[in-house]
């Protein structure tokens, strides 16, 4: 057994977490390069191949597998710099994504503006051609008038084009003569065609999953090549994975093929390692959080299975149809930026992200973060991060935070830090009542699983907020989404339109489907490398009632009846009712294949024969609800199995820091969890 080697590019920092032949793990931080991720990942790779004594080429060369999550869809999509797109559709359908069926997310304010259009409406053309409901041809496709959309977009200087005929997910034949011209008239252009990437009605959600891959598509494509390059040319000769927004890896050539379904792929890796490490300590209900550099996501978890949205997942105001983790995301990391706005004081959702960082990091950095806040209260240690990889200058903090927080506020520095910790949380604990609270879940019922950097800085105070007696911070948390990328099961997933209600459904056709699909996902495997024996298959229907525009997916195992039902108990468990007199409308056949991967095992260490005093490396003052208190400051590498804190303490990991509030304890259990009880 070879190494295996697991990589998250998050906006300010790249987590590593590289597991040994002998299963140990290591764990590792690199600031992400936003001009270019691939050489944060590559310096990233160099450091940990000198942490075992290796040259990069022989660390690669020793690894059999490397699974990567990236964020470049996702900020794509956030700063709106994607590719320049056109889009062809069915002639009088071109303004359909405009009108996005009505749907305003501030449904009270007059003046709230539209999305910023990805395709305006001078790259937008009909097309004459049309299919009924039946895929068969009403009007051949005028490629006359295909061909000169084309040499307008052309003119235009598009680089992806994306096409969305009515009906075309029944037949498809349009849509491919539409690429065959493209080639012809504007072969440098990219490419993205609805029956490819979402093979299902209804028509907006089709054409909007469409539009957004296309604009996506030659970021995410030409950063996937490069880095392919550098790991080839560094020595590495495997398989890239990629991780999908539903949760599964797949080879990268699977993935680039798809490149929308990159989205939301990082914090997927940090839902997944945190179900198995619930699993582990017998917690099958929580809340997973995850506060990073950047953002801050959370994720309630039922059963040890985090929540699939299937096909109504708006990100950044357009909507994907495709199955995505259930996870919210803000604008909240330790680059958090605090600013004062008409009097009010804001935290985020602008970060300061790597470069140039808080203010502490050094590097040019004027405007007050999170991490400043958390430096000058004495949470986080003021000379370094990182184990001392990662220096600090704390003396222009102080100054930073009173000027632009303290005195537009009439506040002194420590009162403003103060008020910026507690205006994050406040906004985190938001977070977490809107995946709990607001789709019905009391949080006093869960508890909280905490990662990412500065997640165990924030978890204990969040907690108090909301009720939550539990936290579980996992050792491996600072880099837990790479962790999870080495968690997750190889997966493709794959729907067909079959629209009808569910007892007339006929029976021959839903089959063949369903054939065709799982001999897709089986071919795509074994271009993989994974062959069919080890391949497990999960059928399902995508059903809603009449009139509605969102489905939800049951199990189909070939009883109709069985799966109606399923349908009912399951939307009335999510809406509170179900109207059981109606019969529900099938939209789509939808079958995942998985295939297991090896997950790397938490080993039950012995309990520790050293006392907690051993582990004390000396104190500071911390400030604690209005006051400085001084506070012990341990070494979590000394801390093992048995070992019994009480706050206010603070626990200093290599890449995190815990925090104990004060009457909070913490236990480091068997698998050297800290669990922190309230």
């Amino acid at each position: 057994m070879g190494y295996r080697i697991g990589i998250d590019v998050g906006g300010t920092f790249t987590d590593f977490v590289l597991v040994r032949p002998d299963g140990t793990l290591g764990l590792h931080k690199e600031p992400t390069t936003p001009e270019d991720p691939s050489v944060g990942v590559l310096r990233g790779l160099g450091a940990l191949a000198r942490g075992d004594g290796l040259e990069l080429a022989g660390l690669l060369g020793k690894t059999e597998l490397v699974a990567h999550g990236t964020t470049t869809a996702d900020n794509t999509l956030i700063q709106m710099n994607g590719a320049v797109t056109g889009l062809l559709t069915t002639e009088g359908h071109r303004d359909q994504i405009e009108i996005r069926r009505g749907y305003k997310e501030e449904i009270w304010d007059p003046a709230y503006p539209p999305p910023i259009p990805i395709a305006p409406r001078r790259r937008r053309f009909g097309i004459p051609e049309r299919l009924d409901f039946r895929g068969d041809i009403v009007k051949p496709l005028d490629e006359e008038a295909v061909r000169g959309a084309v040499r307008r977009l052309k003119k235009q200087g598009v680089d992806a084009i994306a096409v969305c005929f009515l009906f075309s997910h029944l037949n498809p034949a349009h849509e491919k003569r539409v690429r065959e011209i493209v080639a012809e008239e504007h072969p440098a252009a990219r490419v993205s065609l609805s029956h490819e990437i979402m093979p299902t009605a209804p028509e907006f959600e089709r054409t909007s999953t469409t539009l957004v891959d296309a604009y996506v598509r030659p970021r995410v494509q030409a950063y996937l090549e490069n880095l392919e390059r550098a790991l080839a040319a560094a020595g590495y000769a495997r398989e890239l994975l990629l991780m999908q927004s539903n949760g599964g890896v797949m080879n990268a050539d699977f993935v680039a093929a798809r490149p929308v379904a990159t989205l939301g792929s990082g914090p997927a890796g940090g839902a997944m390692a945190a179900a198995h490490v619930a699993r582990e300590v017998g917690t099958p209900d929580f809340i997973a959080v995850d506060m990073g550099g950047t953002s801050y996501e959370t994720c309630l978890v039922r059963g040890g299975k985090p929540k699939v949205r299937s096909n109504w997942n708006w990100v950044q105001r357009y909507l994907v149809g495709l199955p995505m983790l259930d996870i919210h995301a803000i604008g909240a990391g330790g680059g958090s930026i605090a600013h004062v706005e008409a009097g009010v004081l804001k935290v985020g959702p602008r970060s300061a992200g790597a470069s140039p960082g808080p203010v502490c990091y050094g590097r040019g950095g004027v405007e007050p973060t999170v991490t400043d806040a958390n430096v000058m209260l004495g949470y986080l240690n003021p000379r370094v991060l990182c184990g001392g990889a990662f220096k600090l200058e704390s003396g222009g903090v102080r100054a930073a935070i009173a000027e632009r927080v303290g005195a537009p506020l009439g506040l002194d520095a420590e009162e403003a830090a103060f008020g910026i910790v507690r205006i994050v949380n406040a906004n985190m604990a938001n977070a977490i009542r809107r995946v709990s609270s607001q789709a019905g879940h009391d949080p006093r019922e869960f508890a909280l699983l905490v990662y990412g950097g500065n997640g165990p800085v924030h978890a204990g105070k969040q907690a108090e907020d909301l009720g939550i007696r539990k936290i579980i911070v996992p050792r491996t948390s600072p880099a837990f989404s790479a962790l999870g990328l080495l968690l997750a099961d190889h997966v493709v997933e794959g729907q067909r339109a079959c629209i009808a209600p569910a007892r007339r459904l006929d029976p021959t056709c839903v089959s063949t489907l369903l054939v065709e699909l799982e001999e897709e996902a089986a071919r795509a495997f074994e271009r993989a490398g994974v062959p069919r024996a080890e391949l497990r298959v999960e059928r399902a229907l995508a059903m809603s009632y009449p009139g509605q525009t969102f489905d939800l997916s049951v199990p189909f195992a070939g009883d109709v009846e069985l799966a109606i039902g399923a349908f009912h108990d399951h939307y009335e468990a999510l809406h509170g009712f179900a109207a059981r007199d109606e019969e529900p409308l099938v939209r789509a056949v939808r079958v995942a294949t998985f295939a297991s991967t090896q997950r790397p095992a938490t080993p039950k260490m012995p309990h520790a024969t050293t006392r907690e005093s051993d582990a004390l490396v000396g104190g500071r003052r911390a400030y604690f609800d209005g006051a400085w208190v001084d506070t012990p400051v341990y070494d979590g590498g000394r801390l093992g199995p048995g070992h019994k804190l009480e706050g206010p303490a603070i626990v200093e990991e290599r890449f995190t820091t815990l925090v104990l509030y004060p009457g909070q304890k913490a236990e480091v259990d068997d698998l050297s969890h800290y669990v922190v009880t309230l």
